[in-house]
């Protein structure tokens, strides 16, 4: 089976040692993981906008100190499905305030269901838990 392409984002947003991330409401963790913000680079979007984009589709947020790119690697979803990634990832400051814990929803441009998202904050340095190789370049934001 030939496996497709896609062009990625991820996203590590960062208030002082803490990491943002998320968790499905309607999935197990078992099923999906505790994420950070990620998605697909749409045809013709530069990846910077698909970072900033993906992360306030996914938690609302906008108030951004800085965006660092920190690189793009290849990821292999096989056997999940036959597909490699290629994902860029994008270091983000947030400077606003958020709750401890909030509720936020994915609409996925009106196209299907809205998945529901619980967003939170972890320490980074617990940050190895997440989800389908995620933190493959968490290690560039350890001083």
């Amino acid at each position: 089976m030939e496996k497709i392409r896609i062009k990625k984002v991820v996203c590590y947003v960062t208030q002082g040692e803490k990491l943002l991330v998320f968790r499905h409401v309607d999935y197990s963790y078992e099923e999906v993981g505790i994420q950070v913000p990620a998605g697909t680079i749409k045809e013709g979007e530069m990846p910077e906008d698909a970072a900033l984009r993906e992360v306030a589709e996914e938690t609302g947020l906008h108030d951004f100190a800085s965006v660092t790119f920190l690189g793009t690697q290849e990821y292999d979803l096989t056997p999940y499905r036959p597909e490699v990634q290629e994902r860029h990832y994008f270091h983000l400051e947030f400077s606003g305030s958020t709750p401890e814990r909030w509720l936020t929803e994915e609409t996925h441009d009106g196209l299907g269901s809205a998945t529901q998202l619980e967003c939170f904050w972890i320490n980074l340095k617990s940050a190895h838990i997440l989800q389908s190789g995620q933190g493959a370049v968490l290690y560039k934001l350890y001083p």
